[in-house]
């Protein structure tokens, strides 16, 4: 791996930046995702620009420039790879209409009497039919981002698409600051936040196709800020709003186990889970629990996408069984992972936040690798995660991770097991040769 922000720039780097600029205006604005050589060509493209600019010793005023000039480039666009947006679009929405988003079935306000929401036709259309036979299962603070998206532009759908993606832009601003600050006070160089703000997964897959896992990232690296600074009490309400954006922090809640002394441990849960219950309160009754723990459970029990792990596991099931396990294994591997984060948090010394970090990416990676669904977006948190570890394998992932899009590539959505093989033997490649290569250092 190279070394990053080393080398003097050259007149030619600006060029690199112009090429990157034009690399995204064509991913965003042309790029069809079931042409995959065509989209792997030039995510190739834009990896190797990315690789060369953060090599480069620019300064932090440029590199602040460069991040707010590239996201800028996606503003009016569609995103093209992914059409989630438009169930965000359609919460928000069924928000200002008065509905509660988690009761009610997008398909129910097809040919009935309800009152739907502005463009509902083809928010649905957008949608597709899996995702509108299925009750939301975005989280509430995720729910008030699409309401204010509604706010701004009820009748228009790119009005709302732009209104998402500045919210998403002011989180990434959020990330830099305060992910700039926690390194800083971890003796790192402030300026690898740019290894994650500038990467073309968190581009293309954040900024781009909207999806809010850097809302989240902002509220996490906030409170493990604050955390740092001895604000224990703020950090749990922050981290707690981390919850509400996206329920994956709650994995990270037992390896604080050693972080705090008893009394301040049940005090920091404490905040965090009545926090995280007010911003369920508006919505809570019988059916939302039974209706959110539907659609979660579809996750573990029913969609496949990219898995690594699984998939091995499916396939001997296949041999064994006969037929695809996957309801057996989504019942047991909630139950592995959850292990694992117990074993890590009473046997690692989680009393500082670099070896917390390095906690968190730990068991983030045991539950991505077991998960029989991974798209593109799932890994942004675990590459954040990285830049305060001495692990850089998310960083490769986020290259390797552009296979998974092969399943577009056919009308009949299959998985191209050759590709995502070799998505993941880079990865775990690496992944061995730094864990054996760091051991070795401590050794000597």
């Amino acid at each position: 791996m190279p070394q990053f922000f080393s080398q003097k720039p050259s007149n030619y780097s600006y060029f690199v930046f112009a090429a990157t600029i034009l690399g995204c205006s064509y991913f965003s604005y042309f790029l069809e995702r079931q042409n995959f050589i065509l989209l792997f060509s030039s995510y190739t493209t834009l990896s190797l620009l990315f690789l060369y600019l953060i090599q480069q010793n620019f300064s932090w005023k440029i590199l602040l420039l460069y991040s707010v000039v590239i996201r800028l480039v996606f503003i009016v666009a569609t995103p093209n790879l992914s059409q989630d947006f438009y169930r965000f679009i359609w919460d928000g929405r069924m928000l200002l209409n008065g509905f509660n988003p988690y009761l009610y079935l997008p398909e129910s306000f097809l040919n009935t009497g309800l009152s739907a929401p502005n463009q509902a036709a083809g928010l649905i259309k957008g949608m597709g039919a899996l995702n509108a036979s299925h009750y939301s299962n975005y989280p509430p603070l995720n729910q008030l981002c699409f309401f204010i998206s509604a706010l701004i532009a009820n009748n228009s759908i790119i009005g709302s698409i732009i209104s998402l993606r500045l919210l998403i832009i002011l989180a990434d601003l959020g990330v830099l600051y305060f992910g700039s600050k926690l390194l800083k006070s971890q003796q790192l160089n402030p300026k690898f936040i740019f290894i994650y703000l500038l990467n073309p997964l968190i581009l293309i897959e954040l900024t781009g196709n909207l999806h809010f896992e850097g809302v989240m990232l902002f509220f996490l690296i906030w409170a493990l800020y604050l955390l740092q600074k001895k604000h224990w009490k703020t950090a749990a309400i922050i981290f707690a709003f981390s919850i509400n954006l996206k329920l994956l922090p709650l994995l990270f809640l037992p390896l604080f186990f050693k972080y705090f002394n008893i009394k301040k441990l049940l005090a920091f849960y404490a905040i965090i889970a009545l926090t995280t219950l007010a911003g369920f309160t508006p919505f809570l009754c019988e059916e939302l629990i039974s209706n959110y723990s539907k659609t979660l459970s579809l996750w573990f029990g029913t969609f496949e996408f990219n898995g690594s792990l699984y998939l091995i596991v499916r396939e001997i099931g296949y041999y064994i069984k006969g037929y695809n396990i996957i309801h057996t294994v989504g019942k047991i591997t909630p139950i592995i992972v959850l292990l694992s984060v117990l074993i890590i948090s009473f046997t690692r010394n989680n009393k500082n936040t670099k070896q917390l970090l390095t906690s968190f990416l730990i068991v983030l990676s045991i539950y991505l690798f077991t998960s029989s669904t991974i798209h593109p977006w799932y890994i942004s948190m675990l590459l954040l995660l990285s830049i305060y570890t001495n692990y850089k394998f998310p960083l490769v992932w986020s290259f390797t991770i552009i296979f998974s899009y092969s399943f577009y590539n056919n009308d009949a959505f299959l998985n191209n097991y050759y590709l995502i093989f070799i998505e993941y033997a880079v990865v775990f490649s690496y992944m061995i040769w730094e864990i054996y290569t760091l051991k070795k250092k401590q050794l000597c």
